[in-house]
């Protein structure tokens, strides 16, 4: 286990100005049209199974080319490097009969991660970067049945959920991660088991990183797949005292901000906003050029609601560099100083008093 990040380092760079966090890893791996033979690799090339989509497999089979894309994205200006674990516990990674690579994934990747932040570090010292360990949501939810005749039915549970996490949590930290991302929440129930896990792990450890959480506003209902409004979601994971809260993919960024809005007058933490580009075409790809995503983001920074900004599906290190030149002249979001009052949450907030 490497040494503790410094958090007064993280925190101080935070109030300093707006971070960058970097863009998508699946569309920079798409760009190169990796074959089934690549993701196989010489280890793999005889497994049973089809392995081609596992891309965080790729940080087994073809570290070079996870580690450029995270050099890219560093180039664009990113401050947060995200791990190529979105998928890599046990529940997902048994799409493809590869539950016991779990932790080894997670391991490998956050070495990737962290060596291409520290050349930069090394590069440039007075400007910091850090790698944050991507905590991806699973393939399964705890809180709605699968089966529409069947509501009562589930095929995942809170113990199954946390124990694949805390085996992914452990080899992020052991691969040398600063902070952990749970990311791209669209059931709150998942987020807590995974939440709890780390919490766990950190224990385990003797040793805290700082916690970001980014849910998902699936549509313009403004709620989660699993019926959250943001401001119920934030109630319902504030309990982890997490460094940050925020919103990732779904929507684009104009149909984001009025939820970063809600979150950044509630919450008493930082605020993270990594949006699509733009909403997918009839082909499933994401049109929106990066000086667009851009300008939809600087009004964001101008008015105040942000800390951490970055791109998810579709997004490149173009889209990052123009948003980097475009929120870097305007000053991070203050903390507000929230009342205290009981706060509660069910699929609705519900504030006493």
């Amino acid at each position: 286990m490497r040494r503790k990040p410094s958090w007064d380092q993280l925190h101080q760079v935070v109030r300093e100005r707006i971070l960058i966090i970097d863009g998508a890893m699946g569309t920079m791996i798409q760009k190169r049209k990796p074959t089934e033979e690549d993701y196989r690799g010489e280890r793999f090339k005889d497994w049973a199974s089809d392995v081609k989509g596992n891309n965080d497999l790729l940080s087994l089979t073809q570290p070079e080319m996870i580690q450029e894309i995270h050099e890219e994205y560093l180039e664009a200006g990113a401050d947060l490097i995200e791990t190529n674990t979105f998928n890599a516990q046990r529940i997902s990674m048994g799409d493809y009969n590869m539950e016991e690579l779990s932790y080894e994934i997670n391991l490998e990747a956050a070495k990737l991660a962290r060596a291409a932040v520290d050349r930069y570090n090394e590069r440039t010292p007075d400007r910091p970067r850090f790698v944050v360990g991507a905590v991806g949501p699973t393939n399964r939810t705890a809180s709605m049945s699968p089966d529409v005749n069947n509501p009562g039915f589930r095929n995942t549970n809170f113990e199954e959920l946390r124990e694949a996490y805390a085996e992914q949590v452990r080899g992020l930290m052991e691969g040398g991660i600063d902070a952990v991302m749970i990311e791209t929440v669209f059931d709150t129930l998942n987020a807590k088991a995974a939440g709890f896990a780390t919490l766990q792990v950190f224990e385990e450890n003797d040793l805290e990183l700082p916690i970001m959480i980014s849910g998902t506003i699936t549509d313009r209902s403004g709620r989660t797949l699993s019926g959250q409004t943001a401001e119920a979601f934030w109630y319902s994971m504030r309990h982890l005292k997490p460094f940050s809260i925020g919103l990732n993919c779904a929507l684009g960024a104009e149909l984001m901000r009025p939820y970063i809005a809600d979150l950044s007058h509630i919450a008493d933490v930082y605020i993270s906003a990594y949006p699509n580009a733009g909403l997918p075409n009839e082909m499933g790809e994401y049109d929106e050029t990066p000086h667009d995503m851009a300008c939809h983001l600087e009004p964001w920074a101008e008015d105040g609601l942000v800390n951490i900004v970055g791109g998810c599906c579709g997004s490149t290190p173009d889209h990052i560099s123009h948003i980097r030149q475009h929120v870097e002249k305007h000053q991070p979001r203050q903390l507000p100083k929230i009342a205290p009052k009981m706060r509660l949450s069910g699929l609705e907030p519900f504030v006493a008093g």
